[in-house]
């Protein structure tokens, strides 16, 4: 079975190229263009692994983060921060925040996939959404 993925980006480009990746690699992905929408789906959906954009309308991903583990079904589920925040003290904000791990975008094609599949493989085994 596909291991689930939510994709919270509102960037089209990067939603993109990141879910044409994933996808390429025999990941299911449920995009989100919001931090709210992205929440809303994670509670419902349950995914193996949420990939999250810090720079959000309505609410940044630091806050989407935070408000992900208050979650106590979600709280197993690895958080990917993929953010173009590359300043001193910003990998520590995004996992202070809650996410599991940290990648600078631009994503590298090359490496992408590799550098996700690390969050999935840490995760305890039998805890992955299956869709």
């Amino acid at each position: 079975m596909k291991r689930t993925i939510l994709l919270i980006e509102d960037n089209e480009q990067n939603l993109c190229l990141a879910t044409f990746l994933l996808e390429q690699n025999g990941f299911k992905v449920i995009p989100a263009r919001s931090g709210p929408e992205g929440i809303e789906l994670a509670g419902r959906i349950q995914p193996a692994l949420i990939i999250l954009d810090i720079q959000l309308p309505q609410m940044d991903g630091y806050a989407v983060a935070r408000e992900l583990r208050q979650n106590p079904t979600l709280k197993d589920v690895p958080i990917v921060a993929v953010t173009s925040y590359v300043m001193v003290g910003d990998r520590e904000r995004a996992l202070e925040a809650g996410c599991n791990g940290y990648i600078e975008k631009p994503i590298n094609p090359d490496t992408f996939i590799s550098q996700i599949e690390k969050y999935l493989k840490a995760q305890p085994a039998g805890e992955e959404s299956e869709s």
